[in-house]
């Protein structure tokens, strides 16, 4: 089978190689329908994070259909499902906590279409089959009427999203929430989108890329420059913050924006070796601080209920829809969110 490699930045290539087959009784073989572009794919494909040497396979979000299921995974061939980009088993005492970034089948970080984060190559969602273990687990369905191509984030980028913000909500209805936007770049949108969506009394986007802001008014939210080079200040605290630009001034900005008892999220990855954090700020306020990976699958079910339902339109981050066939030259393509559909879908 066809499977797209990541070789080194700026050079990705279609490769021949085994197609996947079962394993066991709760194996299932899928075939990607739509494959969205992850913010770390692209920075990965540029050469601005250089952590990951080649080669391995790439891609990691994913709805597709499956093909092949052992007698006791829990599907059936012709399902739509969703597949999350973290491989966990569901079983062991850390999926049964909801930690499914850290399952204890699989080596520490183990996902599609980035093998150096663990060591090992699961495959990856640009290629014409998925092994997929434990479906009976991992597969969420699709509901009927669901667009492939608006659900194909929801593997990583939506779902950590809406991780910074829904059980946020559901603990504080209508609290006011804040995003600032940048590096991770559809997972501040997706945030933004989400928060609207679950009816927060106020959602401000905050971002220097006009096209982005554009994007969240699009969701709902009211967007306003970021600034923080002309020295802006918080323009009110927020009950909610969550921050998606991955740089210092950023995150120091966010503390300062959340309220007393405000909880942040900061989903960014900051890729420097060491980041101040204005810790004693966030010590008098009462702030309650996450970081860290998302947990995708328990996450993601949540979102879908939400796109299913006409509420959250994920579809207004996506700048491009290609097919699989472009993959390969458009992987550098600038922009918030580039989905990928299989050829053989349409």
């Amino acid at each position: 089978m066809r499977q797209l490699t990541f070789i080194e930045p700026r050079r990705l290539e279609w490769w021949d190689v085994p197609a996947p087959r079962l394993a066991a009784d709760t194996d299932a073989i899928v075939r990607p329908l739509a494959v969205a572009r992850c913010d770390l794919d692209l920075y990965i494909a540029t050469g601005f994070v250089s952590t990951y040497p080649g080669p391995f396979a790439f891609g990691h979000e994913t709805v597709g259909e499956v093909v092949e299921a052992g007698d006791a995974a829990g599907v059936s061939p012709g399902d739509r499902v969703v597949v999350p980009f973290q491989l966990s088993c569901g079983r062991c005492a850390t999926c049964r906590k909801g930690w499914t970034n850290a399952c204890e089948a699989y080596p520490f970080a183990a996902a599609y279409g980035l093998a150096p984060t663990s060591g090992r190559d699961f495959g990856g969602a640009l290629s014409d089959l998925i092994h997929v273990p434990f479906a009976d687990h991992m597969l969420v369905p699709l509901p009927p009427g669901v667009d492939p191509v608006v659900a194909a984030s929801l593997s990583d980028n939506i779902a950590d999203g809406w991780r910074a913000v829904g059980p946020q909500l559901a603990e504080r209805p209508g609290a006011t929430v804040l995003v600032i936007g940048g590096l991770a770049q559809s997972v501040g949108l997706y945030a933004a989108g989400a928060a609207v969506a679950l009816g927060a009394g106020r959602v401000l986007y905050l971002d220097d890329d006009a096209g982005r802001r554009d994007r969240a008014r699009a969701m709902g939210a009211e967007a306003e420059p970021l600034a923080l080079a002309e020295g802006r200040q918080p323009d009110q605290p927020f009950d909610i913050v969550a921050e998606a630009a991955g740089t210092e001034a950023a995150l120091g900005f966010a503390i300062r924006s959340c309220a007393p008892n405000g909880v942040l999220t900061s989903m960014a990855i900051h890729l420097g070796a060491l980041t101040a954090v204005p810790l004693t700020r966030a010590y008098y306020k009462g702030i309650t601080f996450h970081t860290g990976r998302v947990q995708s699958r328990p996450i993601f079910p949540q979102a879908l209920d939400c796109i299913a339902c006409g509420r959250f339109h994920p579809q207004d981050v996506t700048h491009r829809v290609a097919t699989f066939a472009d993959a390969a030259d458009l992987m550098t393509d600038p922009g918030p969110k580039l989905i990928f559909r299989c050829e053989a879908a349409d």
